[in-house]
């Protein structure tokens, strides 16, 4: 079993792998919609942040529910 650290860190390392893919699709929808790359990169770059804060939190409350 894995300890409460490593749960964490797992955690950790999933949002951070899953806000690259997700900030790409981000961007490139955006960029398809507005056909603007100051644009596109404005969403991307507002979304990351956000983002990456809620799936943490998100991954944390279903680990508690294990």
């Amino acid at each position: 079993m894995r300890s409460k650290i490593q749960r964490r860190k797992i955690s950790a390392y999933k949002t951070l792998t899953w806000r690259i893919i997700a900030t790409a699709d981000t961007f490139i929808i955006s960029y398809i919609i507005t056909g603007r790359l100051l644009f596109a990169t404005s969403i991307a770059s507002i979304e990351i942040i956000t983002k990456m804060c809620l799936y943490y939190w998100h991954e944390r409350l279903w680990d508690k529910a294990r």
